[in-house]
């Protein structure tokens, strides 16, 4: 027995991390049974006691908020009232079949649905659907109301206390844990970047990397996205892509020696690093004062600009034809060979070029989405030091967007026809209102247990459906059975089966998270067994009953899974990612077109495209992620490994991050910078020549993309991986030679502007290769396509 219970122990702890499951099912176990039989042996209402005892079920032992112990009672008293209402509103509909059917179809799926909104509201959702369940599957009358809503109200008040005094789990954000871990260690790094031959720095790496890989694993590893509506919450969720962006950009980078040029770029990495250590420190502690944050955010905006003014003086001078003779002539010439006999010249001048502002735009890359974090670390201290009344009024902090913005932002991503998340909640709702329909025609004993069922075992695949009814059956056949065996020698008399209702209430809350799902449904129905038999005495019968019921439940669902998208969350997911990829690839050539015109000549629809491809390509990337988390919490093995999933994630993050920086960079472009351009070319004729060259540049990046999202959905072979173009390299350095430079050969800031912006569409061609590999590994696609 030692030796078991030891076995029993290490498989609770490994299972179970911090005993979350444990704690909800030992809190369940002694509120149920107390509220139950205060109800029924006190009181002397069994309608009363029913709906205490599941009530105290739902809002125990199906939920489980996080964080702070004030925002955990803040939730848990909302979903008190709610679910109050839904009681109500339960009964109500429950007089006629048709509008119990109606009801629970609307009902199930806006709760399903909301859950797209925030994890507080998709943790919540099986309580919310228990909570309408329970009293629409049992005929009542507006008569019934007050004693349904008196035992449901009797639970949610004692639960509170619960929460709050019967061994509360601490207060703990993991990811936001690990995200200052992870801040501080780039920071780190940052400023041992000058020192990459010293044994400490390469220590100092490795402990960026591991900081980055635990921060990711513990995002990817939540089922539901682990962030709520807060704006708080939000901003944390964002650093996880943009901290893992900048590790990208450090990698990439390169010492700047002490008598190198480039100063401007090792400033603009100290400041980095000073964002970067007191974000850390503000995140870690948020109601600490911000101003050393705004401080370090202030000296990095201004690393950023002098990155920008003093990258043209790093440039060698652009020799050709054109106003570097000195004559101040406007002529261009077409000739696609016009520099010297050889290209040896030309692709001296390209490689010094490019080498020359490497650092540089390395600086400005890194700047960017480290003052993305420092700003999105200052959004979340700002909310969370807002006021307890302004919590409870919904009001965000200044310069935040609303509650009811982000919400509707977020609900109409997944208004798409493709959303895993809006494929589950039709099928959800289909299924529950279908169950109740089943229920009322079949005139079943006990119609709740029949939408129970189908609530259980409903998955986002035919095949995992069909998988749990076989689960759910045998496992209510081995309860029954235990049941059965129980009550043979009890017979009538309640009193043991009183000191056994918490038991297996504790059981039926563990087995599933430690054992089985069978074990569950087992565990559940022996609870259920008990707990009928103290209300009204029958015997095994209530056993025989249930699996009669949960097996016509398990059968609607079955039914309702081969109809409604049979494939799962795989085949979404490729789906999912082809739009990510096509809607950020569309958001890149947008932001370059944006950026290839003239301040003074920018129409308003360049910049109202610019913003609507980005909004197009966050609500992709937002599909892309409810993919990938349905995709992993499905049941079965996994035949693709999840680092090739997330290299193909990284890949999107990648597009859209590329065109944010570009879109930032010639958002700036002021009138100024192309003053002195236009003081040395007053033709437009030079301005269409370079916008044709980085244009298509654009294009030839873009195209690759989006032939590569069509392979991702089926519709082509995945794309030949391209060689780098030193050919479009030539075209730019002498469009740049012919339009950006003063009459001495000095290139303007337009120019770098030009370069940087050439560098970022370098950068996403040579992440081509690397997202090959995974498709292929993937079994997404197969094979490649032949060369044009």
């Amino acid at each position: 027995m030692p030796a078991l219970l030891q076995r029993l122990r290490q498989r609770l702890t490994a299972r179970d991390h911090g005993l979350l499951v444990l704690r909800r099912a030992g809190r369940t176990a002694i509120v149920m049974p107390g509220t139950f039989a205060f109800c029924d042996q006190v009181i002397g209402n069994p309608e009363m006691a029913l709906f205490a005892a599941f009530g105290s079920f739902a809002m125990l032992m199906l939920v489980g908020f996080g964080g702070p112990m004030r925002q955990r009672m803040q939730a848990q008293a909302s979903l008190a009232v709610v679910s109050s209402l839904f009681v109500c509103l339960g009964t109500l509909a429950s007089r006629a079949a048709w509008l119990a059917c109606l009801a629970m179809a609307v009902l199930g799926f806006g709760v399903l649905l909301a859950g797209a909104v925030s994890s507080v509201l998709a943790g919540a959702s099986t309580s919310l659907l228990l909570s309408f369940i329970l009293p629409v599957s049992l005929p009542g009358t507006a008569s019934d109301v007050p004693d349904r809503l008196a035992g449901w109200g009797l639970a949610a008040v004692v639960g509170l206390f619960a929460i709050r005094l019967l061994w509360p789990e601490p207060a703990a954000d993991p990811l936001r844990g690990k995200a200052v871990g992870a801040c501080r260690a780039l920071a780190a790094r940052l400023r041992s970047e000058d020192e990459a031959s010293s044994p400490d720095h390469q220590q100092i790496v490795r402990n960026a990397h591991r900081a980055l890989d635990e921060l990711q694993r513990q995002f990817l590893t939540t089922p539901y996205r682990p962030t709520g509506l807060s704006a708080s919450d939000r901003a944390v969720v964002r650093l996880v892509d943009e901290l893992n962006w900048a590790r990208r950009v450090i990698v990439h980078s390169l010492p700047i020696p002490d008598d190198s040029p480039n100063l401007a770029a090792r400033r603009a990495r100290i400041a980095a690093a000073n964002v970067l250590g007191h974000g850390a420190d503000l995140l870690a502690a948020p109601r600490t004062s911000p101003d050393a944050l705004h401080t370090a955010s202030a000296e990095l905006r201004a690393a950023l600009f002098a990155l920008e003014r003093d990258a043209a003086d790093v440039l060698p001078p652009l020799s050709g034809r054109g106003p570097g003779n000195g004559t101040g002539a406007s002529t261009v010439s077409t000739d696609e060979t016009e520099t010297d006999e050889t290209n040896e010249p030309a692709d001296r001048q390209v490689t010094e070029v490019i080498d020359a502002l490497e650092p540089s735009f390395r600086a400005h890359e890194l700047a960017f989405v480290v003052g993305a974090i420092g700003d999105n670390i200052d959004a979340a201290a700002r909310a969370e030091r807002r006021t307890w009344l302004q919590r409870l009024l919904g009001r965000q902090a200044t310069g935040l967007p609303g509650t009811l913005s982000a919400a509707q932002e977020r609900v109409s991503a997944h208004v798409d026809p493709h959303s895993v998340w809006l494929h589950n909640s039709v099928r959800g709702a289909v299924g529950l209102a279908l169950a109740v329909l089943v229920a009322n025609l079949t005139d079943v004993q006990h119609a709740f247990w029949v939408v129970v069922g189908a609530l259980s075992v409903l998955r986002s695949n035919a095949l995992s459906t069909g998988q749990n009814v076989l689960r759910a059956v045998l496992g209510t056949l081995a309860g029954f059975a235990i049941g059965a065996l129980l009550l043979l020698p009890i017979g009538s008399d309640t009193t043991p089966l009183w000191f056994l209702l918490p038991v297996t209430i504790l059981v039926a809350g563990v087995a599933p998270a430690v054992i089985s799902f069978a074990a569950g449904q087992a565990a559940f129905t022996l609870e259920l067994v008990i707990l009928f038999n103290i209300l009204q005495p029958t015997g095994w019968r209530v056993g025989l009953v249930r699996i009669e019921d949960v097996a016509i439940g398990c059968g609607v669902s079955l039914v309702v899974g081969l109809l409604f998208w049979p494939r799962g969350a795989g085949a979404a997911l490729n789906t999912a990612l082809s739009q990510a990829y096509t809607a950020s690839s569309r958001y890149l050539a947008a932001a370059v077109e944006f950026g290839m015109r003239r301040p003074g000549s920018r129409p308003a629809s360049t910049a109202v495209e610019a913003k609507r491809q980005a909004v197009r390509a966050a609500s992709a990337a937002r599909r892309m992620d409810d993919a990938f988390r349905q995709y992993l919490t499905e049941r079965g093995a996994k035949t693709t490994p999840l680092a090739e999933f997330a290299m193909l994630i990284g890949g999107v993050i990648g597009l859209r991050l590329a065109a944010d920086t570009v879109l930032d960079l010639w958002e700036r472009d002021g009138d100024q910078a192309f003053g002195e351009w236009n003081a040395a070319r007053p033709t437009q004729l030079p301005h269409a020549q370079l916008r044709h060259t980085l244009l298509r540049r654009t294009w030839q990046v873009t195209d690759w993309y989006d032939d590569f999202a069509r392979s991702l959905d089926g519709e082509r072979q995945v794309p030949r991986s391209p060689d780098l173009d030193a050919d479009a390299d030539r075209a730019l350095v002498r469009a740049l030679r012919e339009d950006l430079r003063d009459r001495h050969g000095i290139a303007s800031a337009t120019a770098v502007r030009v370069i940087w912006t050439g560098d970022h569409l370098s950068a996403l061609r040579r992440n081509q290769p690397t997202l090959v590999q995974p498709v292929l590994a993937t079994g997404l696609v197969h094979g490649e396509r032949a060369p044009d």
